[in-house]
């Protein structure tokens, strides 16, 4: 039984995931820092009010805080933002210059000749219309 543990525990993803926990969380941390102490107060020195709490209005005695949801979507536009444009931007780049050289992977599918339905590449008979299909690499008449 400790065996098989073990073997769960030491098994790739379940390490890489618990390490994406870790470093999402403090990453997390980092990206509400930059919202909340340089992005929020920018934008607060170009729109002149950097919390909307105060906005309410009131049916029937009943009082809509509509200024902390507009925070809520606020912050989370910004925090969206500051994720794409401080990571997802750059590590695409990065992603696209180290794979500049490969070569594209090898096609696993094709299309019949006769329906256009997709098949297998080993496929000699397609599946769909039951037509002969010409081998992988060969040019049919």
């Amino acid at each position: 039984m400790l065996k098989g543990f073990k073997e769960f525990l030491l098994r790739g993803n379940v390490v890489d995931l618990a390490v994406a926990v870790v470093i999402g969380g403090a990453f997390g941390a980092v990206v509400t820092a930059l919202v909340k102490d340089l992005i929020t107060p920018l934008i607060a020195a170009i729109v002149g009010q950097p919390d909307f709490s105060a906005i309410t209005f009131t049916v029937n005695n009943s009082k809509f805080l509509i200024g902390d949801f507009i925070n809520a979507v606020v912050s989370f536009l910004m925090i969206a933002a500051a994720i794409y444009f401080f990571v997802v931007v750059p590590v695409n780049a990065v992603t696209s210059r180290m794979r500049r050289g490969e070569a594209p992977p090898d096609p696993t599918t094709k299309q019949c000749p006769e329906c256009l339905s997709t098949i297998p590449i080993q496929a000699r008979r397609c599946a769909a219309c039951a037509s002969p299909v010409p081998a992988a690499g060969s040019r049919g008449a």
